[in-house]
Order: C-alpha cells, then structure tokens, then sequence
C-alpha cells in the first residue's frame, strides 16, 4: 500500500472515529481482522469501547438507530465466508450488496472475482465506511443509494442480501429481487425457511458479531438461501 493511500485511509478512519465518539464517548476505529473471513479486514468499532459509561439516552440512542457500519454482523460474515469458498457463483459477474453496511459481502464478492461491485446503503456514513474498507483491503467497490442507481443490466447481477428481511416490513422486496436478478444469495439469522418463500435454503452456519455483541445464541446461527436452485 503507497504511503498515500496508507494517509488517506488514516484520515477517514479518523474522520469517522470523531463522529463514532459523539455517539459512543472513547469509541476506537480499528482495522480488525475476522475470525471467520481471514482473507479481509474491516475499520469497525473496537472491542473495549467504554459500554459502562453510557448514560442511559446514548444506550437509547444506539438501539434506536446503530450506527451498523462499526460492526461486522454474522450473517454478514457467513455470506462474506460462503461467497469466498463458492467463488463461481460472483466470479467475473457484476455484483450487488444491499444494505452493505460495512461492505463485508461485497468486498468477499471482488475478491472472489467479481468483475464490478456495487454496495448499496441508504446510509451515507455505511457508503463512506464501505469505500475505507475497499481501501483498507487494496478494492475497488462502487457506492449508491438506490439499485437503481447502479446503471447496470440488473438482469445479469447476482445480489447479496444479509440481514434485511428479519424486518417483515422488508419481505415484499424478495419477490420483486427474485423476479429482477439472475442470482439471489441471502443470509440471516433472524428468518426461518418458511418465511422466505422462493428461496432454498442450503446450510446453516456459526458466527458471531465482531466486535462481539454478546446476542443471544440464535442470532449467531445463520442461514444461507439461494434462488435458482433445481
């Protein structure tokens, strides 16, 4: 990595650690390796932020609305993990990662050979993070509000999707996503089988959140479901 790049990548993470902080008081930005996805790293928050001394308005604050780009979720390393070790899936095909948060799908998805991957957030901040970490990692990653801003045959796109449909409200997407794209890879930890109707399930898997969220048990078993099968 040339000495510019390595400045630029200090100054984001910096940028974006001071408006963690103002959420989270002594919050650290760090490049933490995955235990799960040892191929990349990601900019996430550290493990020993000072969770004891939030007040009782930023614990509030942050289960309302958490910033999701400091953490590496498990279903998105399970998709990051899967994409990684079923390469043909993304190799030489344009990608999508919706939601992408802190880009760890779509950054699995160039390594493994995409040839043009776009990550996809409402959040401003999760599209920032998304092009440190493509950095941090020596990628290229194109970032968009909205799949239709992408400019791409859709049609010829595989689409990554990791904890998006536990929010119900989200399900009607997953007919409009199968009927628009050639591919349709989901994970999540929060849905059963039946829930997703027009995908088949094809393995279960263990993570957990990184840095470690301590959940309940169940959120660190994560399903895999594939469009197209059969």
């Amino acid at each position: 990595m040339k000495n510019q790049q390595k400045t630029s990548i200090q100054r984001e993470m910096a940028a974006l650690e001071a408006g963690l902080c103002r959420r989270v008081p002594g919050a650290r930005l760090t490049v933490t390796p995955l235990p799960a996805v040892s191929e990349i790293q990601l900019a996430l928050l550290g493990a020993d932020y000072p969770q004891h001394l939030l007040s009782a308005d930023q614990v509030q604050d942050l289960m309302e609305s958490p910033p999701y780009w400091a953490f590496c979720w498990a279903s998105g390393q399970v998709l990051a993990r899967y994409i990684l070790d079923n390469p043909v899936m993304v190799r030489g095909k344009m990608v999508i990662d919706f939601g992408c948060g802190s880009g760890i799908a779509g950054l699995a998805a160039r390594r493994a050979g995409a040839s043009q991957v776009f990550g996809v957030d409402l959040d401003a901040t999760a599209l920032r993070v998304t092009q440190l970490n493509a950095a941090i990692n020596d990628l290229e990653i194109e970032c968009e509000t909205a799949i239709e801003h992408c400019g791409v045959n859709l049609a010829e796109c595989v689409l990554l999707v990791a904890d998006v449909f536990y929010d119900r409200d989200n399900l009607p997407l997953l007919s409009h996503f199968l009927q628009t794209f050639c591919l349709v890879v989901v994970a999540d930890s929060r849905v059963t089988q039946q829930a997703l109707s027009g995908v088949t399930h094809v393995g279960r898997y263990e993570s957990h959140t990184v840095p470690d969220l301590d959940e309940s048990k169940s959120f660190n078993s994560v399903g895999i479901y594939l469009s197209n099968i059969g």
